[in-house]
């Protein structure tokens, strides 16, 4: 697999719609969630993910990024989201591994908030997050805001 990082304005418009197909396909339709997956906020994002070697058009893994300030306070990761047929191989690691080091990159801070489906959460305490608040209901499905200050070694 092949990685990328690109701002909104870097994206080919293939990239972009295979990259809205994943979302939808798994967001919308697999979880059965009807919601807005257009929010304006892809313009402001750094969009991080993976295409298939053999099929580039194919995105397998992806993640948006956001400085401090952009979405919440802190900076985030949102939108993780792992093709179906590729969960097992441990790719969602991977993917918030890379996308922890490219914020601590760009942004110069380890400091993360995210809003992760609860049922998330042990996923995410492996990689240093930790629950914050009440869980509380988006879009039907329970969600808990966790804050990670981990600083990763460098690779």
């Amino acid at each position: 697999m092949n990685w990328f990082l690109k701002t909104f304005n870097e994206l080919t418009t293939e990239e972009f719609h295979n990259i809205l197909q994943l979302r939808i396909n798994v967001f919308v339709v697999e979880q059965n969630c009807p919601y807005p997956e257009l929010d304006g906020k892809d313009k402001k994002a750094v969009h991080f993910f993976a295409a298939a070697e053999d099929n580039p058009s194919q995105i397998i893994a992806y993640t948006r990024l956001f400085k401090p300030g952009d979405y919440y306070k802190e900076a985030s990761i949102g939108r993780v989201v792992v093709h179906q047929i590729f969960r097992k191989k441990e790719i969602g690691h991977e993917l918030i591994y890379k996308s922890i080091q490219h914020i601590e990159q760009l942004f110069k801070t380890s400091e993360i908030k995210i809003g992760a489906q609860t049922y998330l959460k042990k996923f995410y305490e492996v990689h240093g997050f930790k629950k914050i608040g009440e869980e509380y209901i988006e879009d039907g499905i329970p969600h808990i805001y966790m804050i990670g200050e981990k600083k990763l070694k460098q690779t």
